[in-house]
């Protein structure tokens, strides 16, 4: 008689645990490979940078991206983003929307800045400057531009979004509100631009209407827990699941990778 066969009533459940932590390690393992390789590999490029100056005398000159108001009469509208200050670079990036309406001989710049905020200043800053400046020492990028009638129109939609963001005096680095939730919540009102925010724009998807609202880019919906966990689906997003503020994905319109600290992997 086999003395391995199993007898009524037996407890079977132990193969079954084992393949439960089997199936639970491959998730740590993916989990892992996703969300923290990419960001030790950022750490160790910032690392590899070399020191960086204090805040205090950072480099804020313009680097050319932006037109001359005196040579271009029409409006504009750009979007920017640029790594975070010091090692917060490593994770998140800053985001701002420049504007110039036609005719006018200076830009604007609508952002919100978390310095002061805590002795009463306001979060969100809205004032003259060079829409291209360096944001201390990191070259910020133009994620997209609007120019002509459409940017005309898009500027005064700017205006009242920014002017009932509903955290203007409130700014927490994560996981937010921050400058990526208040650019998110602007680029909802402009949905020509079509602005993909990257992955590692932290706070981007920190809910201001609700735990459901449209993607940055208007083109999809993302549902979102106090900016800690969710998921976001559009055309211009992909497919893209937030853990910690932290965002992994997929770009189908453009096929890439969306990763962590590293932001796009495959085409630009």
């Amino acid at each position: 008689m086999n003395n391995h066969l199993e007898k009524p009533g037996e407890n079977t459940s132990r193969p079954s645990s084992r393949h439960r932590w089997r199936g639970a390690r491959r998730l740590l393992a993916l989990l892992g490979l996703l969300y923290v390789l990419p960001l030790i590999v950022a750490g160790f490029t910032y690392l590899l940078s070399g020191p960086r100056e204090h805040w205090s005398r950072a480099d804020r000159s313009p680097v050319g991206l932006a037109p001359d108001p005196a040579r271009a009469p029409e409006a504009v509208i750009q979007v920017y983003a640029a790594r975070a200050y010091g090692w917060r670079g490593i994770f998140s990036l800053h985001t701002w929307v420049a504007a110039k309406p036609a005719g006018a001989g200076a830009w604007e710049r609508f952002e919100v800045i978390g310095f002061g905020v805590d002795r009463g200043r306001p979060a969100v800053r809205i004032g003259s400057g060079a829409p291209d400046a360096r944001w201390y020492g990191n070259v910020p990028t133009v994620l997209a531009e609007l120019r002509g009638a459409q940017a005309e129109a898009a500027i005064f939609r700017l205006r009242a979004a920014a002017a009932d963001y509903p955290y203007p005096r409130r700014y927490t680095a994560w996981p937010g509100p921050n400058s990526n939730t208040f650019t998110a919540h602007v680029l909802r009102r402009m949905p020509e631009l079509r602005v993909d925010l990257p992955s590692s724009a932290i706070g981007k998807n920190y809910p201001v209407r609700g735990i459901f609202a449209r993607t940055p880019s208007c083109t999809g919906w993302q549902v979102s827990l106090l900016g800690v966990a969710g998921v976001a689906i559009g055309l211009e997003e992909g497919i893209e699941v937030d853990l910690l503020g932290l965002g992994v994905g997929v770009d189908f319109n453009r096929p890439a990778l969306r990763l962590p600290g590293i932001g796009r992997l495959g085409m630009k």
